[in-house]
């Protein structure tokens, strides 16, 4: 019987949770900020652990000032979560930014621009051109039911 999750996806979920506990609750550094740990994805030796978090800020240079203040205190991180969590071996800290929230936020955003610049030409335009086309639609449906009567 095969495992639903591997021991490995199992420390990173725990590994996770804490993370976030620690970096929002116990850490005192105001170069921080608010943080959200996205995702952790720790090797298979335990020996190293990948860090995803994300930052609200769009400033690249803010992104990179807070990116560095976590890394420079992954060693007290590692520490803190060390202790809460039971293992033989503590992953080592790798702090990456990941900007997926950010470009899913772009890309969005970029969607609904497209969507009210349609409704504005819808209305610009008025709805004469929609009439027609539901016109056109109609007699394409008529046509083909009376294709379909005239094969029995």
């Amino acid at each position: 019987m095969a495992k639903e999750f591997s021991r490995t996806r199992r420390i990173a979920q725990q590994l996770q949770q804490e993370l976030a506990q620690v970096v929002q609750r116990d850490m005192k550094d105001p170069r921080v900020g608010f943080v959200t740990v996205n995702d952790v994805d720790v090797s298979r030796d335990l020996s190293y652990a990948k860090v995803f978090v994300t930052f609200f800020e769009e400033d690249k240079d803010v992104v990179q000032e807070k990116l560095n203040a976590l890394i420079s205190a992954a060693p007290y991180i590692r520490t803190l979560v060390a202790g809460r969590m039971k293992l033989r071996v503590m992953p080592e800290l790798r702090f990456i930014y990941d900007s997926s929230l950010v470009e899913g936020m772009r890309m969005s955003n970029l969607v609904s621009q497209v969507i009210n610049q349609d409704k504005a030409k819808q209305q610009q335009f008025g709805s004469e051109d929609a009439s027609v086309e539901d016109e056109v639609q109609a007699d394409d449906i008529a046509d083909d039911a009376d294709e379909t009567k005239g094969k029995d």
